[in-house]
């Protein structure tokens, strides 16, 4: 019998120090792996893979089983509906990210052992989450939605813990974490060897801060 997934814990828990995420999206198995990999060496430690094609659920299985040898928590994103729950919990996922606030997404990816991380962009969708006793969010789009949302959004919702999703990388990263967000969420800059140094620096900023 699954046990189910207690997300404002697990995420507390796994985000524990941890200032980035890592999103690696329709870059298929063997990609997805090496960047993985990558991102654990660096000292990212939660990766997520966006189930939105057929090649991505088998690149999900490819790095849960890796992440696995390695102790490390793997995350199918885009989940958006019932059927995604279920594709994800196949696949091994620790923990299921959404674009948008579906608290029957949220309650079916728990029931299933997950954790949910729903996506948020308004003052209503916050305060639903809350009231659903749910503390980790995604902003999403946050390089639209700017970095004064956060602390815009704190005021009311001193509680909750945001991670910036969308339009993010190794230059703005740092400028979002001291605007309010708890976690920022590359992809691409992982895939760019002369970003790497500056993933490196703000998991080393910090650190030092934490």
């Amino acid at each position: 019998m699954t046990t189910s997934a207690d997300s404002t814990r697990w995420f507390t828990d796994a985000f524990a120090g941890q200032p980035l995420m890592a999103i690696l999206r329709g870059m298929g198995a063997e990609r997805s792996f090496e960047l993985a990999r990558t991102a654990w060496d660096l000292g990212i430690d939660l990766v997520e893979i966006p189930l939105q094609q057929p090649a991505d659920r088998e690149a999900l299985e490819v790095v849960v089983a890796a992440g696995r040898e390695r102790g490390k928590s793997v995350g199918a994103g885009t989940i958006i509906d019932a059927d995604g729950v279920r594709a994800a919990a196949a696949a091994g996922a620790a923990f299921t990210v959404s674009p948008g606030l579906d608290l029957e997404v949220v309650r079916a990816s728990e029931q299933a052992g997950m954790a949910s991380l729903p996506g948020v962009a308004t003052a209503s969708e916050v305060q639903s989450a809350v009231v659903a006793g749910l503390t980790w969010l995604k902003a999403f789009p946050a390089s639209v939605l700017g970095t004064d949302w956060f602390a815009a959004l704190h005021g009311p919702f001193p509680g909750v813990r945001f991670v910036a999703t969308g339009g993010m990388n190794a230059r703005n990263a740092a400028t979002y974490l001291e605007g309010g967000a708890d976690v920022v969420a590359v992809g691409s800059a992982l895939a760019d060897e002369a970003e790497l140094p500056r993933l490196a620096e703000v998991l080393e900023r910090s650190g030092s801060r934490r």
